[in-house]
């Protein structure tokens, strides 16, 4: 993940200064541990200035608003406490070629801040700490003790310390090509390693920025450089630093997926710096957090499954040990009808059964009579017959939740790639209900705002349109709440996978091609996806049901038809949700 540097933050604080100050501070929240959001009015317009300390992701400028869940958050009610009413007045950057910013809050534009908020963007290091007039800590997203450091303390009441500077020479304008040379070919090594071990206040993505304008190979060795080289290099080098003390940046997207300010190598501009860094670190973190959230949900859905599977076959086994109860009456019979053939201590019988005469042997207790063996029987018989009567609904009950749980575990593992916000959605609406279901637990959860996410729709071959369902929420929604009276359903057979509407106009019949490529999609979004053919079922939507007291997602159907789908053909990207609202 691209790290904001020193070039970033120098954009983003222009930025700030120019659009922000002054501003009335007008309400304080923290998203997560990591974040925390001011919301900002001026004159003109209101906003939400995000402060990050997050270890990758730390950052400073204006974002979208937070979400609309109570915050639980000490840091942020501390914020709210000291700096309510009062207006942020100036930013400032605490030293040249130091990440870290001074937000300074006064009661009134024009009167010396009262309070300092320290947004120290280092990386792992990362922090936001709020002082009195006179430097005092009054608190910080993230203390430091004496045993964590012993450079630099962090705590309630102390002073507050800036960060140790920096060691070795900074870039500069006014330094000469030749001064600029002898640096860094001093010692020979890797371009990229030298000019990050000799200068401070670079990054790794800045230099490499800087070494790809200039058309040089990160590990080309400086001894190796023509005179031309060292000529190109100094410009882009001079470049830079020129953008940098101007304040004049290009914001745009690269074509590695990171971001730039300074207009080398850009695919798609953007007018705003901030608008630029919050999509970038918003898209990385959301990304982030897919991997993380599918991760744990396919392994607690793996591990539920696995244990209910477990009680399953413990289920089934004692049905099938419950169909020898009649095998075991008759041994009781025929020891009563043979009862003159037992003689004392005999530890089994031999006796001809009933219909066929063939010689069977009953297993005794030489201790107990014939009677009392056979007694013995028929209470095995007896219990088996109960045990058979009251497994089969705990059975047939353990098998919905397997059902159930296949069904989300489909609809996870085929979100295999982070490609929208909305991605992030249906697994966050997948978390919710497995918490909602006692799947999972979350002493910290709440009840879920609206959703965002949209269904996945397809057009159709005849220009209709192809309505799927991404979780069970939206499979009941489509099957209950959407469906028309001319639609279609569609589901794999007794495979676990989404719900799928094939929209249809008033008296228009379906299309054959618009069959069959409804039952492609219902077969991609299954968990048969890697089959070249899927049974699927399509009937009207009036035949579908939801039992009463079944979980999220489950239905029954009657009346189906059967069509065979071919998830192989599917290679249409998903339409718009807008194009087709």
């Amino acid at each position: 993940m691209q790290q904001v540097d020193l070039t970033t933050l120098i954009a983003l604080k222009a930025e700030l200064c120019a659009q922000w100050i002054p501003a009335r501070l007008e309400q304080v929240y923290q998203c997560d541990r990591f974040t925390v959001k001011l919301a900002l009015r001026t004159l003109k317009k209101r906003g939400w200035l995000t402060l990050s300390w997050h270890p990758q992701a730390a950052r400073i400028g204006i974002g979208e608003a937070p979400p609309r869940v109570p915050d639980t958050f000490t840091f942020s009610q501390q914020l709210v406490h000291q700096l309510s009413g009062f207006a942020l007045v100036a930013i400032e950057q605490i030293a040249p070629w130091e990440r870290v910013i001074d937000l300074q809050f006064a009661e009134r534009p024009q009167e010396p801040p009262q309070w300092h908020l320290y947004v120290e963007i280092m990386g792992k290091y990362s922090n936001v700490i709020l002082t009195t007039a006179d430097h005092l800590i009054v608190t910080a997203a993230h203390q430091v003790s004496n045993n964590q450091s012993r450079v630099r303390t962090i705590q309630t009441g102390r002073p507050y310390e800036l960060p140790p500077g920096l060691t070795g020479p900074t870039p500069s304008l006014a330094e000469t090509q030749e001064s600029w040379c002898d640096r860094l070919s001093l010692i020979p090594g890797p371009l990229k390693t030298t000019i990050l071990k000799v200068y401070r206040g670079l990054s790794s993505a800045l230099v490499l920025e800087i070494l790809e304008q200039a058309q040089l190979d990160p590990t080309q060795t400086t001894d190796t450089l023509t005179t031309s080289e060292w000529d190109t290099l100094y410009q882009v080098w001079q470049s830079w630093l020129t953008m940098l003390d101007s304040r004049t940046f290009q914001p745009g997207w690269r074509t590695n997926g990171g971001f730039t300010l300074l207009g080398w190598g850009i695919t798609q501009p953007v007018a705003s710096v901030q608008a630029l860094v919050d999509s970038y670190y918003t898209s990385q973190l959301n990304q982030q957090s897919f991997g993380q959230m599918r991760h744990q949900l396919l392994q607690k859905l793996g591990n539920v499954l696995a244990k209910l599977q477990t009680k399953a076959d413990v289920f089934l086994k004692q049905i099938a040990d419950s169909d020898q109860a009649d095998h075991h009456r008759q041994q009781a019979d025929l020891l009563m009808a043979n009862l003159q053939h037992w003689r004392l201590g005999m530890s089994d019988i031999t006796l001809p059964d009933f219909e066929t005469e063939q010689p069977v042997t009953i297993a005794l207790n030489p201790e107990r009579n014939a009677v009392q063996n056979a007694q013995t029987l028929y209470r095995r018989h007896q219990k088996l017959r109960r045990s058979r009567d009251h497994v089969k609904p705990l059975l047939e009950a353990v098998q919905q939740e397997i059902d159930y749980l296949a069904q989300i575990e489909a609809t996870v593992e085929a979100l295999a790639q982070f490609e929208s916000e909305e991605d992030l959605q249906i697994l966050i609406e997948i978390r919710e209900e497995l918490i909602q279901q006692k799947y999972l637990s979350d002493p910290d959860y709440h009840a879920p705002a609206k959703g965002k996410a949209d269904f996945y729709r397809y057009p159709s071959p005849s220009g209709g349109e192809i309505w799927v369902g991404r979780n069970n929420q939206q499979n009941e929604q489509l099957s209950f709440k959407v469906a028309g009276a001319y639609d279609l359903w569609f589901h794999t057979q007794e495979i676990p996978g989404s719900h799928v509407l094939l929209r249809l106009e008033a008296g228009t019949p379906a299309q054959p091609q618009d069959l069959q490529h409804a039952a492609n999609l219902a077969a991609y979004y299954s968990r048969a996806r890697q089959s070249t053919q899927v049974p699927v079922v399509w009937t009207e939507p009036k035949n579908v049901y939801k039992p009463k007291g079944a979980k999220p997602g489950m239905v029954v159907y009657k009346h189906e038809n059967v069509i065979w789908g071919n998830p192989q053909t599917v290679l249409l990207p998903t339409l718009d949700c807008n194009e087709l609202a």
